[in-house]
């Protein structure tokens, strides 16, 4: 009997183990965590972190990369959190801002979040504008940096996470992205942090500008981007100012309801702050 009733609190106790270690790899995904690391943040024996690991793995919550052998959130991880944005994520708190955007800019707006070393865009909502422009699309993944929300999101970090995101996405911005060297990235973020509205001046695809917003969660934690993307004609002065200006009132509206936790709005679209 005795026996019986220890298993339903070793068994809880496995499970709050394994849901720690799925919260704490996820929050240093970007650059992954080594088991010994595991080890000191938990303060769990070795072989009981390997363990967990192990099943965490064949879940597919966790996976373990090739050459570093450092654990990262695996497939089912990513999956399960598209599958919970719409009761809990950013896209429902700024559907609404994506579609005053893109109605009264006629341009493409986006919204996108921060995926470790790397932004992913969530939606894109298309003006009505003939000229369009292509270079992002929902579910896109660039380096952080690379792209107007991106370069946003990497401007809100503090200055030292955002070096060491360029230092391990390096390699890849050498090879990839030739035009946006480390030191005009730099001077794309300071420009950013100075003005609060990130541009890109056709650096990815040439005659795609694009302008960007940080968003930021209740606590002031980064959660992601607002960002308008046109041709360059369409990105010049005066008209490039009143964009950052829609942009940075709509930016401040999705904030406003994030910190609120309000539910979708329900009303007409046209109805304005």
């Amino acid at each position: 009997m005795k026996h019986e009733a220890t298993l339903p609190s070793a068994g809880a106790q496995s499970v709050d183990r394994a849901l720690s270690l799925v919260s704490l790899i996820g929050r240093h995904s970007g650059a992954g965590l080594s088991l010994s690391a595991i080890v000191d943040h938990t303060g769990l024996h070795k072989a009981t972190v390997r363990r967990l690991l192990l099943a965490l793995m064949r879940a597919g919550l966790v996976e373990q990369a090739g050459e570093s052998r450092t654990y990262h959130l695996g497939e089912e991880a990513y999956l399960l959190g598209l599958l919970a944005q719409n009761r809990h994520g950013l896209l429902p708190q700024a559907i609404d801002s994506l579609r005053r955007l893109a109605r009264e800019t006629g341009d493409a707006a986006f919204v996108s979040v921060r995926r470790g070393l790397h932004a992913a865009c969530l939606h894109r909502e298309d003006g009505g504008h003939p000229i369009r422009t292509y270079a992002l699309m929902p579910g896109a993944h660039h380096p952080l940096g690379v792209g107007a929300g991106s370069l946003a999101m990497l401007a809100a970090l503090p200055v030292d996470e955002a070096e060491a995101v360029m230092d391990a996405n390096r390699a890849e911005m050498e090879a990839i992205y030739p035009r946006l060297s480390r030191d005009r990235l730099r001077a794309l973020l300071a420009e950013t942090r100075d003005s609060g509205v990130a541009l890109n001046p056709g650096l990815i695809f040439e005659d795609s500008w694009g302008l960007g917003v940080a968003l930021r969660g209740p606590h002031g934690q980064l959660v992601g981007a607002l960002s308008l993307a046109a041709v360059e004609s369409r990105m010049k002065h005066p008209r490039r100012d009143d964009l950052a200006r829609a942009l940075k009132d709509e930016g401040r509206v999705v904030e406003r309801r994030l910190a609120a936790g309000a539910a979708p709005e329900t009303q007409d679209e046209g109805t304005r702050r």
